[in-house]
């Protein structure tokens, strides 16, 4: 990378203004800021820092409405508001080219894989479907993936999440573009398809010589990919500089906070009590999929293979693993939404296992569960206090004590009583998690399940929320069964960690002993899959490693 070349990529004072009655006037305000051929800069901040918007500025796929009113973006020199829109149809896809977060929102769930990196060509000018056909081979082979010749005829819903992303980021290299955005490609995978990805993200960019504009909320992965880092905060530049300088000699504080919110420890000591009663147990638990493949042939998946497990009064017990190991349905299988094909599940030491959901129903007041995506699995018609109040009204209480135990669940997770009236999507992603922690809270159970609740949050949003979680807890005496695929998270708030693969419990042990000194070749597999800091799981010493994963 010669420093005498001109940017690639330069941004000028760029401001784009917010509709009237948004929290803040712009969300992009005065942004600068160059990338050179061959280098990645790294977007780091917090949600509604302004970084998915700079990305969408320099593909000008914003509304109307969010059109910038200052600045100037160019490419190689050329200023791309100048573009008329057939030109910068143009440009995209050849010249620049983005990776979304989440592939199964970017891919059409109807068309093959190799239909949809066919129409990406066929709509560039690539008129030979021969062409066309060796190209999408080849890219599927370039990114990783394996049997190209059997894959591109998969639809999505076929591939795991690794693959998916896999996928798109073949798309997006279809032309060998200049430029490549990345916007949290990796924030909703597990350690070790993140660690391929980012690997992948990496050979590509050294093969190609191509510039990565990189999006994401995660200082571990920052570490890892970036040249340069760039820190935005309510749409603002708050911090520039090389890799090494923002992470270890940080100047702002809004740097030093997010850097420190990876890091977070426990609020409380965690010393669970070994002699507590069982609250939930599960004995030998088996569940398999079926699915139909044609008209005479149904495959099946082993999601449960004898798992064993049990969680005492008070202990926050962790399941981690990567996607697809078994861990949320494990989850739903203790909460009796689904029901196991065989083995036992103990509530408090009654067999619920072949429960109707009408014996079930009353129950359940006493374990309860928080899902990981609080928009969905929220009711948007419906107004918070509505939502909060089901609960109880289902368990028999009248209105009006179901509203005082609202309001009062909405102080219980700090969000003020004008919540009340209000609906889901006028809420943050973090504001609607503390929504369902309160919903959840709202029929005073004994147990919570918590799936991957904090995954889809930034740092900041997250370490709030585990600060909830954990003071609720010391407050509730509730017992917590926490699905994860962060290890960090799991090292922070878990007793003890359950480590899933492929259907089975491989390791169970005290959160510290298993992330010290883990005796399984998977659960070092996923240590030594972290980004950032390196685990030397043979040398290291039992400090070296907690600081490393928590």
């Amino acid at each position: 990378m010669s420093q005498e070349q001109p940017p690639l990529l330069e941004v000028s004072g760029l401001r784009i203004p917010l509709p009237e009655g948004a929290d803040r006037s712009h969300a992009l305000n005065g942004l600068s800021l160059t990338l050179n051929r061959g280098e990645c800069l790294c977007v780091v901040g917090e949600s509604g820092s302004g970084k998915s918007m700079l990305a969408n500025a320099i593909l000008r796929l914003l509304p109307e409405q969010l059109r910038p009113e200052a600045g100037t973006l160019r490419l190689q020199g050329q200023d791309l508001a100048q573009l008329s829109e057939e030109g910068m149809r143009q440009l995209r896809g050849r010249s620049i080219s983005m990776v979304f977060q989440e592939p199964m929102s970017a891919l059409n769930p109807l068309l093959s894989i190799g239909r949809q990196i066919d129409e990406t060509l066929s709509a560039h000018g690539v008129t030979s479907r021969k062409i066309r056909r060796a190209r999408a081979l080849e890219l599927l082979g370039y990114v990783g993936l394996p049997d190209p010749e059997r894959l591109q005829h998969s639809y999505p819903y076929q591939l795991s999440g690794g693959q998916r992303q896999r996928v798109v980021i073949a798309m997006a290299l279809a032309f060998d573009p200049l430029l490549l955005i990345a916007d949290e490609p990796t924030s909703a995978l597990d350690v070790t398809t993140q660690a391929q990805v980012l690997e992948l993200l990496r050979r590509i960019q050294r093969e190609k010589g191509m510039a990565l504009l990189f999006i994401t909320h995660d200082f571990a992965v920052v570490e890892t990919i970036a040249d340069r880092v760039l820190v935005l905060q309510r749409g603002h530049l708050v911090e520039q500089g090389t890799v090494q300088d923002i992470l270890q000699a940080p100047t702002e504080d809004y740097t030093k906070r997010l850097l420190a919110a990876v890091s977070a420890v426990p609020a409380h000591s965690r010393r669970p009590d070994l002699h507590a009663g069982v609250v939930l147990q599960a004995n030998a638990l088996n569940k398999t999929f079926s699915r139909s493949q044609g008209w005479w042939r149904r495959s099946n998946t082993q999601a449960l293979a004898d798992v064993t497990l049990q969680l005492r009064t008070g202990e926050t017990l962790g399941i981690v693993g990567e996607s697809g190991s078994g861990k949320s349905t494990l989850g739903r299988n203790l909460v009796r939404l689904i029901r196991p094909d065989s083995g036992q599940i103990l509530w408090n030491g009654a067999d619920i296992t072949r429960h109707s959901q009408a014996q079930l129903r009353p129950l359940r007041s006493d374990i309860q569960m928080i899902f990981q995506d609080p928009f969905a699995s929220l009711n948007p018609r419906q107004r918070i206090g509505q939502i909060i109040m089901t609960g109880p009204l289902a368990h028999g209480a009248s209105t009006q004590d179901a509203h005082r135990t609202a309001l009062e669940m909405l102080k219980l997770v700090g969000l003020p009583v004008t919540a009340f009236e209000r609906y889901p999507q006028e809420f943050s992603g973090g504001q609607r998690q503390r929504i369902g922690i309160a919903r959840a809270l709202a029929v005073k159970p004994k147990i919570l399940i918590a799936d991957e609740c904090v995954s889809a949050l930034d740092a900041l949003i997250q370490v709030q929320i585990l600060e909830l979680l954990e003071d609720l807890q010391c407050r509730l005496k509730l017992s917590m069964i926490f699905i994860t695929h962060d290890l960090r998270v799991a090292a922070r708030i878990c007793d003890r960690v359950a480590v899933m693969h492929q259907g089975r419990v491989v390791e169970t042990g005290p959160a510290a002993t298993l992330f010290t000194a883990p005796t399984h070749p998977y659960t070092q597999a996923l240590l030594r899959a972290l980004p950032g800091s390196v685990i030397d799981l043979d040398g290291a010493s039992e400090a070296d490693l907690l600081r490393d994963i928590s």
